[in-house]
């Protein structure tokens, strides 16, 4: 039976886009709401720019329809439900839209992320005033890629934890021994993917995290449902169809294989890492290693009225 060993604390996690919260956090957000957390997800945008996979909805893309930001809508609210945690858009649904690359026509937009000043600080702040979380997570000063959109959440993110007390920050990191021996355990990639190479994953690794979440079965379970939902931006090689996606896909290796919409095959980890952003983590000598939550005295903190 899982302990409720953390009821009365809160945690809020600050992502950039729909399925940025199952793909990076969503073994560990699992894991701290069935254990009593109360956890809220914002989101801050609707992920307008991304691409589609299947057939069925492709033509919802900014090319076409532009309708796909609400119909992630959808797909955020199935995978938070998954993992059992809140969720709330920045400024409400839509207040921003999805920055694209840097030099896209999306990233000059008025209304485009990264070009949100300080009211994006200013929601932020008052979300954080709010919730009174115990912990903040988001990602790190690259925005974990080099996205501009997960740069700016980590921007905002520490912008409003200065005016707002939080006792510790985590960024959720992708670790680059793990996620390559992963890669190179793949024994079969499915008919027109691909596997990345040394470049794409040292973008998106690191060498050093301060904290690593082993997930159990059902946090493993949640976390991969969580990233099935996003239908439309994940891709399982496991022979799964939907009505999103009705054409399966067959990978093998160690892990469960899964792709984003370019089709690189990668491997879906039984362990989440962090790198600590402000604040400090007990010593590694805990059973097991710390924990999100250890040494973070519950009571506190208030939540204001």
């Amino acid at each position: 039976m899982t302990p409720r060993d953390l009821v009365g604390y809160r945690v809020v996690a600050v992502h950039a886009h729909p399925d940025d919260e199952a793909i990076t956090t969503g073994g560990s957000l699992f894991d701290l709401a069935r254990r009593g957390a109360d956890v809220l997800v914002v989101t801050c945008t609707l992920g307008e720019e991304g691409e589609v996979i299947g057939e069925p909805f492709a033509h919802l893309t900014n090319d076409h329809a532009d309708q796909l930001g609400g119909f992630r809508i959808a797909e955020l609210t199935r995978a938070l439900g998954i993992l059992g945690v809140r969720g709330h858009f920045l400024g409400g649904a839509g207040r921003f839209r999805d920055s694209g690359m840097v030099g896209s026509p999306a990233y000059g937009n008025p209304r485009a992320f990264v070009n949100s000043g300080a009211e994006a600080v200013e929601l932020l702040t008052r979300v954080l005033a709010a919730e009174r979380p115990h912990l903040l997570i988001t990602y790190g000063p690259d925005g974990g890629y080099g996205h501009p959109d997960h740069i700016r959440a980590h921007e905002i993110a520490h912008a409003a934890a200065q005016l707002v007390h939080v006792p510790r920050i985590l960024w959720t990191v992708s670790d680059l021994a793990e996620t390559t021996e992963g890669v190179e355990s793949i024994t079969q990639v499915p008919t027109g993917w691909g596997l990345p190479d040394e470049a794409y994953l040292a973008n998106a690794g690191v060498e050093e995290h301060d904290l690593a979440i082993d997930l159990d079965d059902a946090a493993l379970a949640a976390k991969r449902e969580a990233m099935r939902a996003h239908a439309t931006q994940i891709w399982f090689a496991d022979g799964s169809v939907s009505a999103t996606n009705p054409q399966a896909a067959w990978g093998q290796g160690r892990h469960p294989v899964w792709a984003l919409s370019n089709l690189l095959a990668q491997p879906l980890l039984s362990r989440e890492h962090y790198q600590l952003g402000a604040g400090d983590l007990p010593g590694a000598d805990l059973l097991g290693g710390p924990g999100l939550l250890d040494g973070i005295d519950r009571d506190r903190l208030e939540v204001k009225p």
